[in-house]
């Protein structure tokens, strides 16, 4: 056993306890953060290294070995999506230290932002499906006061459509849980493998199998998104850059872990309809990003396109198609975290969100400008770039599975991505300079270099990413085998 598994949520959770009790010394909360950040990067990469040179970690808690207790489990995905998270959180809190403002921080803003994490981190770990939907609500509640913290108009009006929405999923998430362990008697997510392999899946299992596709996909903005281009534009940059990269992702990875470990063996059903619900994602989430001339919309309909399209790694569900799977998925998360970071800064130096009333921010903001354009092309799949190997294997998987239609949707939706990203680089950055929105706070100057050196960050990231693919496939290998054959994370949980 392996107690360091449990130090990404001990750290986030801790931290947030103290934070509590110093609501009014907000530089204090700032430098507790940002060290219990960096403490936390440093435990995943830790963890990571376990996982690469000793194999599967798993922590039995109270020393209950499986199936009876609850367990983590750091494979390789895990591991790498812990290490996401926890560098995305950092880079985050240090942008929110110069643009969240001081009247959220009063209120409490960064002990919810750490009892996020700990939501993100163990949804991650689990091995255990109902600790799953524990570990969901600690991320969505801290995200419900998140969202609505800072009280505007358009913040509460929006926030009410995105907790109604999760409490309805998670209801169902209730529900799907005792229908599997009425028809189970298994909450162990490899014990699960094991027993609906040997009772067979179909029939109640894959109405059950069904009922958790729709949790998942409510929850990760797969075709039933209606809920997240609104959401995610109303609260202010650096929570929308946390939402996007990394909630709809925590939806996105429990698709992958229980449609590969679980509810694999009838393709013919569930895969299916994951397949048209990736199709329709990419579609629908294409049309809305031409459609829409503001940044916050276009941006999230961005979103909506790359959750189609890890999908459709996921139905492919081949080694090329996996492997490519989560390196997009990593790619993703810190691609759209940067993308929603430079899109923040690009609004307050514009002092709007609509492209019609930018231009000429070339001349003031060009590092700005330039990391947006090489950001847009990274997201994209733009070779060398971080998104580009991802991309490519997700599609020769997709060939290689005979997934003609998703595949030639993929391909377009990358086209898509990319004239919309570059158009909100024409319209803020070209042209002729535009005077500032009356009203408009102007930027100082110590605060810009500040987000902008975050930014950077990961923008350094995306960069390293791409050019050093080959020695990042060697981790994201690793986990695809392990998707491929869950026999392999079967027997690191089973065998003591």
């Amino acid at each position: 056993m392996n107690n360091t598994l449990v130090l990404p949520l001990i750290i986030p959770l801790l931290t947030a306890v103290i934070l509590v009790f110093l609501k009014g010394r907000i530089p204090l909360q700032r430098w507790i953060s940002g060290i219990s950040g960096i403490a936390n990067v440093a435990v995943a990469a830790y963890i990571l290294y376990q996982v690469k040179s000793e194999g599967i970690q798993t922590l039995y808690m109270g020393g209950w070995a499986p199936p009876y207790g609850i367990i983590f489990v750091a494979d390789m995905l895990a591991a790498l999506l812990v290490l996401a998270t926890a560098v995305i959180g950092l880079f985050c809190l240090f942008y929110s230290f110069r643009s969240i403002g001081e009247e959220r921080e009063k209120h409490y803003y960064y002990p919810l932002f750490q009892f996020l994490l700990v939501g993100v981190s163990g949804s991650f770990l689990t091995g255990d499906i109902f600790n799953l939907f524990v570990c969901f609500e600690v991320m969505l509640i801290s995200s419900y006061a998140l969202i609505v913290l800072g009280g505007t108009k358009l913040q509460l009006r929006e926030s009410l459509k995105y907790i109604l929405i999760n409490i309805l999923s998670s209801a169902l998430f209730v529900a799907a849980v005792a229908y599997l362990y009425g028809v189970t008697g298994a909450l162990n997510m490899a014990d699960l493998s094991v027993r609906v392999a040997e009772a067979g899946q179909g029939g109640i299992l894959n109405v059950i199998a069904m009922l958790f596709m729709i949790v998942f996909a409510l929850k990760a903005g797969l075709f039933l998104f209606f809920w997240l281009p609104g959401s995610y534009g109303a609260p202010p940059a650096a929570i929308r850059t946390i939402f996007a990269a990394l909630l709809t992702k925590v939806g996105l990875y429990a698709l992958l872990r229980t449609f590969t470990l679980i509810f694999y063996h009838d393709p013919s059903t569930t895969h299916t309809w994951i397949g048209w619900m990736a199709g329709a994602t990419m579609v629908l989430g294409a049309i809305g990003a031409l459609a829409y001339k503001d940044i916050p919309r276009i941006l999230n309909y961005n979103v909506v396109i790359s959750v189609g399209f890890i999908a459709f790694g996921l139905v492919s569900a081949n080694k090329d198609a996996l492997d490519g799977t989560v390196f997009y998925l990593l790619h993703d998360m810190i691609g759209k975290a940067l993308l929603f970071l430079l899109g923040g800064m690009i609004i307050a130096a514009a002092g709007t969100k609509k492209l019609s009333e930018m231009g000429g921010l070339i001349k003031r903001h060009p590092y700005l400008g330039w990391m947006f354009f090489v950001t847009a092309l990274a997201i994209a799949g733009i070779p060398p770039l971080s998104g580009f190997a991802g991309k490519l294997m997700i599609i020769r998987g997709g060939f290689a599975a005979e997934n003609y239609v998703l595949a030639a949707l993929s391909v377009a939706s990358s086209f898509v991505v990319l004239y919309s990203l570059i158009r909100i680089f024409m319209a803020a950055f070209w042209g002729k300079e535009r005077m500032a929105i009356a009203g408009t706070v102007p930027v100082r100057a110590s605060d810009y270099r500040m987000k902008l050196w975050s930014g950077a960050g990961l923008f350094v990231l995306v960069i390293a990413m791409g050019l050093g693919a080959e020695w990042v496939y060697g981790f994201v290998s690793e986990a695809g085998q392990t998707l491929v054959q869950p026999a392999i994370y079967i027997d690191a949980v089973l065998k003591e």
